[in-house]
């Protein structure tokens, strides 16, 4: 039987019998999770990082209203570009999905593209903490005042454990090491040792992955680029340069949007 054994505590929901497919942009995920969430009565769980974000729908080829209408979906599009999306957060979200029982009963197929994320879900994750937006801004701007030489120098002094594992030019370690120690006072390995619960029960999950021919799929990518330019990507992109946001954040490294923006700016013939 498909759906959601729990213990009855919050969080300690585990998907039985969950399907998971991966692959690579273009390779027909999404197609296939449809086809198997009708055959089987399932619902759709998002499982790509970049599909979360709001604005995107065009670019990160979100399903749109007709598929959204065949099946049940979640976490599409959900959050905003300005918020640095993280995998505890997924993982949280989905937490959430079993505990307020909209995945039992059916089929859970998650899909995606997002490594990290089907590894938190098969293997758990550790709970890390929220950092403050006035923290996590302080050590990205000493980070482009002061270099990840400093930074590092900082870091060997407040946590010489952590600081002898990581290059001193490897400057988003350095920094998120940085941050979590500022906002909680441990150390960021002492939150990766408390590992969490896996969230399905691998024993019964079935694990797709698609991988085409590479010709074929960089035909695929191509002609999804020019259908994207016919359906609003350059507008989606004006969209979110209107927001003035951080161009390190998450979101504005979606694929194509850097390209876009080039091209926006006269770069690209």
């Amino acid at each position: 039987m498909s759906g959601i054994e729990t213990s009855g505590q919050a969080g300690e929901g585990r998907v039985k019998n969950a399907i998971l497919i991966a692959g690579p942009t273009a390779s027909g995920k999404s197609a296939l999770a449809l086809e198997l969430a009708e055959r089987e009565g399932g619902v759709i769980v998002n499982t790509d990082s970049m599909q979360g974000y709001s604005v995107l729908d065009v670019l990160t080829a979100r399903p749109g209203a007709a598929d959204l209408a065949r099946a049940p979906h979640f976490l599409y599009g959900h959050v905003h570009p300005s918020v640095a999306y993280s995998t505890g957060a997924w993982l949280r979200n989905v937490t959430k999905l079993i505990d307020d029982g909209l995945l039992a009963g059916r089929p859970v197929i998650f899909v995606g593209g997002t490594g990290l994320y089907f590894r938190a879900l098969a293997e758990g994750i550790s709970d890390m903490p929220d950092i403050p937006p006035a923290i996590r801004d302080r050590w990205r701007h000493e980070l482009k005042e002061q270099g990840a030489d400093r930074l590092h120098r900082i870091l060997m002094r407040e946590d010489s454990a952590v600081g002898m594992q990581l290059r001193p030019t490897d400057g988003q370690r350095i920094v998120r090491a940085l941050e979590v120690l500022d906002a909680s006072g441990r150390s960021i390995a002492e939150w990766q040792a408390a590992r969490g619960q896996p969230l399905i029960d691998r024993d019964s999950a079935r694990f797709l992955v698609i991988e085409p021919d590479r010709a074929e799929l960089v035909g695929r990518i191509e002609a999804r680029f020019d259908s994207m330019l016919d359906k609003g990507a350059l507008e989606e992109v004006k969209q979110l340069m209107a927001l003035g946001l951080d161009p390190d954040l998450p979101a504005m490294k979606a694929i194509g949007v850097r390209e876009l923006q080039a091209a926006m700016a006269g770069q690209m013939g």
